[in-house]
């Protein structure tokens, strides 16, 4: 049988997603549960991974087992294995033909930054802080020229292993509520860092450090030594992967959900 999974989890729990020996991470958690419900060992293959700090509010991952466990025993049943900062929504039966990874269509990224002379306590390791007022309206300007089918070399880490920085950007967007900047991302994928490199040339738009019309500059230099430091992995979330309608994935496993936050 092969099973996929919506998970979620708080990054600041964990060292990453990808399984290392130590053992400290999500991939290593969830692994363990799964495998004392299947009472046999489990390989989990993801959507997206995800860096040391990085959070997901809507991940999805596949396994394969022989084991035969009604769809709430992987749901349930693992849950009361794992740390609180991880958790299983939901589990269904998929064809071989499904892949958590190569099947997706979509990935969507949200970073949310407290812009405020004062960092957030309640909030630590959940939101990325700006102390300087930022100004949306120019980030959101330079953002809306991001969008479409682009070389990323300039937001891309240079550890980035994918084969080409091609990316096809749906969308790109900043938004204010209250002491909250929400910066959110779509796209058909993203290279390592992509997300907190593309903050952080934001805010140096935001802050008047650069106009709007850098990012485009910056795009087509195709040069990550030009561009501003990577910002923080604390405000990072996956919040959402898409996939064809055939597949019978949950609605939110299937289209772009968003991070249940209060925004502050």
């Amino acid at each position: 049988m092969r099973i996929a999974v919506g998970l979620e989890y708080a990054g600041d729990a964990f060292e990453g997603w990808q399984s290392q020996p130590h053992g400290r991470t999500v991939q290593d958690a969830v692994e363990r549960a799964l495998g004392i419900v299947a009472g046999e060992p489990v390989r989990t293959a993801v959507a997206g991974r995800t860096d040391t700090g990085v959070h997901a509010a809507a991940q999805v991952a596949h396994f394969d087992t022989l084991a035969h466990r009604p769809e709430t025993a992987w749901v349930r049943g693992a849950n009361n294995h794992l740390p609180r900062g991880v958790a299983i929504r939901w589990a269904v039966e998929v064809d071989d033909s499904f892949h958590a990874r190569y099947c997706a269509c979509e990935r969507a990224y949200r970073y949310l930054l407290f812009n405020a002379p004062v960092r957030p306590a309640v909030l630590a390791g959940r939101t990325g802080w700006f102390h300087l007022p930022l100004d949306e309206a120019k980030m959101a300007a330079a953002a809306a020229r991001l969008p479409g089918e682009r070389d990323f070399s300039a937001f891309r880490a240079a550890s980035c292993q994918a084969k080409t920085p091609m990316r096809i950007m749906s969308e790109a967007s900043v938004t204010r509520d209250g002491n909250m900047i929400v910066f959110d991302f779509r796209a058909n994928g993203f290279l390592h860092h992509m997300v907190r490199n593309l903050v952080g040339a934001l805010v140096a738009v935001g802050k008047g450090a650069k106009p709007p019309e850098w990012i485009g500059e910056l795009l087509e230099s195709r040069d990550r030594s030009r561009g501003a430091p990577t910002f923080a992995p604390d405000g990072l979330y996956l919040c959402g992967v898409s996939y064809q309608p055939h597949w019978p994935l949950p609605g939110e496993g299937r289209i772009i959900v968003r991070p249940r936050l209060a925004l502050i």
